[in-house]
C-alpha cells in the first residue's frame, strides 16, 4: 500500500515512519526544503527516543521516503494523511489554514480516487472544510474524480511515540463510507493483530473523541494540582492523597501527579480550541475553564515559593535550573513551565543558568542569551543560590548530594516535580520546598 503523510513534524514524522516499518511505502512531504534535505541526511526535526533508528532503518530499506513535492508524491497514493500543525489563533481557536491549505493542494493534483484523512487534530467539523476545499479544486478542473475523507485523530505520548503507535491503546477513525471504512481497515491491520482495539465512528464522533480524551488528562492534572495547593495549607501531604485515591480503580494512579502545571503542543492548545468551540455554539465549558485557569496560576507557583523564601527581592541572585522540556524525553518547550518560571526569576532582576539533557538547542533558539546554559547537570550549580527542578527526567532522581552541597551557594532546593522525599532532604540540611507539602 502506497501512503502519502503531508506535515514532518511530530505526528507526520512518527505516523510516517511507523506505517513503513510494517512495510508500507510511506512518502513524507513538507514544504520546508531544508527540512527534507536533514531528513534526507538522518538528521530529524525532533527528538523522539528510538525514531531515529526506525527512520533510517525504514530509508535504507527504501520505504520510507522525503519530498517537497506532494505533485509528485500523491501519484498512486491509496490515502493521503494531513499532518499539519494547527496552532492556536489569538482567540484561543485551532488555525486550519495549513490543513485546509494541504487539502486544496490534494483536490489540484490528484488524478485518481483517494481517502483523504485528517491527523492533525482538529475541531469538530473540519472535515467537511477539508470536504469542500477538495471539491473546490476538482470543480476547477471539470474533473469528476470521486475521494473521501476520513478523522484518525493521533493519541502519541511525546517520549514514548513509537510504542503507542505499534501497540496502541486504541484506534479510532471517523469515516462516512464504506469505501472509506474498507481501506483504513486495511491499512490498520497490521497493527490490530495483536488485539489492539479499532474503533469506528461518524466523523464528527471521531473529531471530538480527541479533544475529549487531552481535556480529561488535562483536568486530571489541575485537579490534583488544585488539591495540592489546597493539602499545603491544610498540612495535610498531597503525596499520600494521591497513594490513597489513585489505589481506587475507577480513578487510577495516572496523571494525578501534582507539579508545576502541564504543557507541551497538545493539551494547552486542545483545552483552548475546546473551549472556543463551545463559545461558538453558545456554550461555556465551565469545568475546562476552570482547568485553564488552574494551569496558569499554576506554572507560577515555584517561583512563588522562591520570592517568598528570599523576602521577595531576587535581584542579583542566580538560580539553577534542573530541567526545560515541559516533560522528560522531549526536547519540546511549547506552553513548557519552565519558560513562566524563567521570564519571572528575570523580570525580578535574577540570572538564570539551566541544564536540560536534550532541550538545550531548542532553549537557546527560544530563549536566545537571556540565560547560560551548561551541559553538565552538577556544574550548572556553581555559586548558585538555589536548585529548582522543573522536568523529572530519570537522571534528577538519583543525584550526588555531596556535590551538590559543595557546588551550591545556599543548600535550598525547589522541587517542583517532588522527586525528593521531604524527610531525607531535611536530614542532609536542605531548605526544600515541593509541592503540595507545608515543608520549611
Amino acid at each position: 500500500m502506497k501512503v502519502v503523510i503531508v506535515g514532518t513534524g511530530y505526528v507526520g514524522l512518527v505516523t510516517g515512519t511507523c506505517f513503513s516499518e510494517v512495510g508500507m511505502d510511506v512518502t513524507c512531504v513538507d514544504i520546508d526544503q531544508k527540512k527534507i534535505e536533514n531528513l534526507h541526511k538522518g538528521i530529524l526535526p525532533i527528538y523522539e527516543p528510538g525514531l531515529d533508528e526506525l527512520v533510517k532503518r525504514n530509508t535504507t530499506k527504501k520505504r520510507l521516503h522525503f519530498s517537497t513535492s506532494l505533485k509528485e508524491s500523491v501519484q498512486g497514493a491509496e490515502v493521503v494523511f494531513i499532518a499539519v500543525g494547527t496552532p492556536p489563533d489569538e482567540d484561543g481557536s485551532a488555525d486550519l489554514k495549513y490543513v485546509l491549505g494541504v487539502a486544496s493542494s490534494i483536490g489540484e493534483h490528484m488524478q485518481h480516487p483517494l481517502v483523504i484523512v485528517t491527523k492533525s487534530t482538529v475541531p469538530v467539523s473540519t472535515a467537511e472544510k477539508v470536504r469542500k476545499a477538495v471539491q473546490e479544486q476538482l470543480s476547477k478542473r471539470n474533473s469528476k474524480l470521486e475521494f473521501y475523507v476520513a478523522s484518525n485523530p493521533e493519541f502519541l505520548k511525546e517520549g514514548a511515540a513509537i510504542d503507542d503507535f505499534m501497540k496502541p491503546d486504541r484506534i479510532v477513525v471517523g469515516v462516512d463510507r464504506p469505501e472509506a471504512e474498507e481501506l483504513m481497515r486495511k491499512l490498520y491491520k497490521p497493527f490490530l493483530m495483536n488485539g489492539h482495539p479499532i474503533f469506528f465512528m461518524d466523523i464528527p464522533s471521531a473529531e471530538m473523541t480527541k479533544y475529549a480524551a487531552n481535556a480529561m488528562l488535562a483536568t486530571k492534572i489541575s485537579f490534583m494540582n488544585d488539591i495540592a495547593n489546597l493539602c499545603e495549607i491544610m498540612g495535610a501531604d498531597v503525596n499520600m492523597v494521591r497513594k490513597g485515591i489513585g489505589s481506587d480503580a475507577r480513578i487510577g494512579t495516572k496523571f494525578i501527579y501534582p507539579g508545576v502545571g502541564y504543557g507541551g503542543s497538545c493539551f494547552p492548545k486542545d483545552v483552548k480550541a475546546l473551549i472556543k468551540t463551545a463559545k461558538e455554539n453558545k456554550y461555556t465549558m465551565q469545568i475546562l475553564n476552570a482547568v485553564e485557569n488552574v494551569n496558569e496560576t499554576q506554572k507560577e507557583i515555584l517561583f512563588n515559593k522562591v520570592k517568598s523564601h528570599f523576602n521577595n527581592n531576587l535581584k542579583g541572585k542566580k538560580f539553577a535550573l534542573w530541567g526545560l522540556s515541559f516533560k522528560p524525553k522531549t526536547d519540546d518547550m511549547r506552553e513548557a513551565p519552565s519558560l513562566v518560571i524563567i521570564e519571572k526569576l528575570l523580570n525580578e532582576g535574577a540570572s538564570v543558568v539551566a541544564y536540560d539533557p536534550v532541550a538545550m538547542h531548542e532553549a537557546e533558539r527560544i530563549l536566545g542569551t537571556s540565560i547560560t546554559y551548561s551541559n553538565d547537570m552538577y556544574d550548572v550549580l556553581n555559586e548558585a543560590d538555589a536548585l529548582l527542578i522543573v522536568t523529572e527526567w530519570p537522571e534528577f532522581r538519583v543525584p550526588d548530594f555531596n556535590e551538590i552541597s559543595k557546588r551550591l551557594k545556599n543548600k535550598i532546593l525547589f522541587d517542583g516535580r517532588n522527586i525528593f522525599d521531604r524527610n531525607e532532604m531535611k536530614k542532609l540540611g536542605y531548605g526544600y520546598y515541593c509541592i503540595g507539602i507545608k515543608t520549611n
